[in-house]
């Protein structure tokens, strides 16, 4: 966004953070408001910057500040062909250019979406395999879709997961914890997963400027419905109505057993 909005390159921007004696406020992610507070953040203090270098940038081609307009990085003088760049600007200015934005998360955004799951399973060993796996969402607008993307297939991985695979086991006598490493613990690999097709359906929000909705739990919250109720579904033909998550190949040959008894 940064880099977009300044029409200067990726490299030419450093990022500071966790650091006090510079970065004075600061409050976390917490979960899907970042590109709300920060982007609308880097927002603010890009239009602030604009502003500032405005007056500078009129001095420089001897033209009233109302007579600039600013893009791709550049003032240029109305109805001309005159004009210079943000960085020709803030190199003629002694102290430099500066801004600051702090942005906390205003009100809350309500992305939105349909998640479809199909599942097949194994009635003789309970084992459940994801066939086919598609999620359409409206996160609002989407300013990197290759990382939104990105996000949505790790939401749904770790949906998928809960409802399939992640289970905390302790010990009943002594309470000792007995899936305490990733030996125990199950986690999905490469081909527990199915190849999932992801959409966008942007709907713009009007409670920030950038009109970005939350997008980092969608995949969770979506798979997590989509897949445990793919599998009763799967399972209602033999009259099962429910099952727990994790829907683990025992805990489905054991109800399936049970209803054949």
């Amino acid at each position: 966004m940064l880099a977009q909005k300044l029409a200067i390159g990726p490299q030419d921007i450093a990022v500071v953070m966790g650091d006090t004696d510079l970065v004075a406020k600061g409050m976390g992610t917490f979960g899907s408001r970042t590109m709300l507070a920060a982007g609308t953040a880097i927002k603010a203090g890009v239009d602030r910057i604009v502003e500032t270098a405005r007056p500078h940038a009129a001095d420089m081609l001897e033209v009233g500040a109302a007579d600039l307009e600013f893009a791709d990085g550049r003032f240029s003088v109305v109805g001309t062909d005159r004009a210079m760049s943000l960085a020709e600007v803030a190199a003629s200015v002694p102290a430099g250019l500066a801004a600051e934005a702090f942005e906390p998360a205003g009100d809350a955004t309500f992305p939105n979406g349909c998640h479809i799951c199909e599942v097949a399973i194994d009635p003789e060993t309970g084992t459940v395999s994801v066939e086919r796996y598609l999620a359409v969402d409206d996160v609002g607008t989407v300013i990197n879709p290759l990382l939104m993307k990105g996000q949505i297939h790790g939401g749904v991985a770790q949906g998928l997961s809960q409802a399939l695979f992640e289970r905390i086991v302790y010990d009943a006598q002594s309470g000792q914890l007995l899936t305490a490493s990733f030996m125990d613990y199950a986690m999905p690999r490469a081909d527990d997963l199915p190849s999932m097709m992801v959409e966008s359906h942007p709907v713009p929000t009007p409670t920030n400027p950038l009109g970005a909705k939350g997008a980092g739990e969608a995949g969770t919250v979506g798979s997590l419905a989509a897949v445990i109720s793919a599998v009763s579904d799967a399972l209602s033909p033999l009259g099962i109505r429910h099952i727990d998550m994790p829907a683990t190949p025992e805990r489905i040959w054991r109800v399936i057993k049970s209803v054949g008894r």
